[in-house]
């Protein structure tokens, strides 16, 4: 299994970012796909998710302003992150499975993640 992400980067509050994730090495189109986030010096927060057909939950903190997607032709799962915000500020992780986790035992596979910083 392997999970590659990118497109992070530094952007100024208010901007937007599109993360992608490249996934292979298991059946990708028939598997939930997340996205979770670190912030510094807290806890692994779960994003948002991707059902195998295609629906999608949010938590919260992003809903409204962050999308998950996917290609499953493609094996790609991509996050468009609209209005961010200073406290966006993580490493996202694209992550098989865990709706919701906070643990990094809840997913069973994650990537090596993605630095996004928001900051003027």
């Amino acid at each position: 299994v392997q999970l590659v992400e990118s497109g992070g980067g530094l952007v100024q509050p208010g901007g937007s970012l599109r993360l992608s994730c490249a996934a292979s090495g298991f059946m990708f189109s028939g598997s939930a796909m997340s996205w979770a986030r670190q912030a510094p010096g807290k806890g692994l927060e779960w994003v948002s998710g991707s059902y195998s057909d295609g629906s999608t939950v949010s938590a919260d903190s992003v809903k409204g302003r962050f999308t998950i997607s996917r290609d499953n032709a493609k094996n790609m799962v991509y996050l468009q992150m609209n209005s961010l915000k200073p406290e966006d500020t993580a490493v996202y992780y694209c992550a098989i499975g865990g709706f919701g986790g906070s643990s990094w035992s809840d997913y069973d596979y994650w990537g090596q993640g993605t630095q996004v910083t928001v900051s003027s």
